[in-house]
């Protein structure tokens, strides 16, 4: 799950004070993802918008 961590689509609920997914995942997915088992998410999208900046230097 440390893939979560850098995910764009992991956000923080300043409210509830809790870490979310935003990205609705089917039962099947869900079941992998919290269960931790070999689970690979199709939704993941890398959130540190200055990996282009550090690749173009």
């Amino acid at each position: 799950m440390a893939a979560c961590d850098s995910c764009a689509n992991y956000g923080y609920d300043e409210e509830e004070e809790y870490y979310y997914c935003g990205v609705d995942l089917d039962q099947d997915d869900m079941y992998k993802f919290l269960t931790g088992s070999d689970f690979a998410c199709p939704f993941y999208k890398n959130g540190d918008e200055y990996a282009v900046v550090r690749h173009q230097m």
